[in-house]
C-alpha cells in the first residue's frame, strides 16, 4: 500500500523494474485523479491483498486520518510477509520541530498535538517492532515567497482547525518573513520505520 505524493520518489529511490508496486485508496474520487496505477479500492483496515503478499508498506502525511490504529496494525500484519517493514512518513504529536508551517502558524500545532504520536503507533502496531525514527529533509519550495503566493489552507489540516484570526497572523509571520528570507524551504518530517515479526504470526481472523 502506497500512499502520498512522493510516490514517484518511493518508486525511483527504493524499487526496481522487476517490482510490482500499487496504491490502495478508500475515495472514489481521489481513484480517478490518481496519477499511479494500479490503485485498488480499499482501506487501512480492509486491504484488498492476500496474505503474506507485501514486501514493504509506505504510509506518508495520512496516519493521522486513520481511525483505528490497531485494526490497521492488524491487517497490515495480515498482509505483510514475516520480517517486512512499514515506513510510516508523517508529523506525529510533540514534535513539530523542522516543519515551516509550525515555524509560523504556532497555534496549529496544538492540532499536531491531536495527531497521533510515535508512542501511540507503537503501541498500537502489536507484532511490530521499530528499527529506526528519523528526520528526512525534503524540498519544500524555492523561497518563503513561493511558499506565500501558493499556501493553500483547505489542503492542510492543521490550518483547517485553527481560528481564522490565528490563520491571518500565522500568514502575516510568513509574509513579514518571506520579505528577508533567502534560499530554498528544507522541511524535516519523521519517518518511522518499523519491521514484522519475522516469525509471520499473524492476527486471527475476525469474528
Amino acid at each position: 500500500m502506497i500512499t502520498s505524493a512522493i510516490l514517484s520518489a518511493w518508486r525511483a529511490s527504493h524499487t526496481t523494474p522487476r517490482m510490482p508496486r500499487l496504491a490502495v485508496e478508500p475515495s472514489a474520487a481521489m481513484r480517478d485523479l490518481s496519477v499511479f496505477r494500479p490503485v485498488l479500492a480499499g482501506e487501512a483496515a480492509a486491504i484488498p491483498l492476500p496474505d503474506s503478499s507485501v514486501d514493504a508498506v509506505w504510509i506518508s502525511t495520512v496516519i493521522h486520518h486513520v481511525p483505528d490504529l490497531a485494526a490497521a496494525a492488524a491487517e497490515l500484519r495480515r498482509v505483510l510477509r514475516p520480517g517486512a517493514v512499514v515506513l510510516i512518513r508523517s508529523a506525529f504529536a510533540g514534535r513539530p520541530e523542522g516543519i515551516t508551517q509550525f515555524r509560523y502558524f504556532t497555534e496549529a500545532v496544538r492540532v499536531l498535538d491531536t495527531y497521533p504520536s510515535v508512542a501511540d503507533i507503537e503501541q498500537a502496531f502489536t507484532g511490530f517492532r521499530t528499527v529506526k525514527l528519523s528526520k528526512v529533509p525534503q524540498h519544500t519550495a524555492s523561497s518563503l515567497q513561493e511558499i506565500v503566493a501558493t499556501l493553500r489552507r483547505e489542503a492542510h489540516t492543521p490550518l483547517q482547525l485553527i481560528t481564522d484570526e490565528e490563520y491571518a497572523a500565522g500568514l502575516e509571520r510568513l509574509r513579514t518573513a518571506a520579505e528577508t528570507a533567502t534560499g530554498p524551504v528544507i522541511d524535516h518530517l519523521d519517518l518511522l520505520v518499523m519491521r514484522t515479526d519475522p516469525a509471520g504470526s499473524h492476527p486471527p481472523a475476525a469474528g
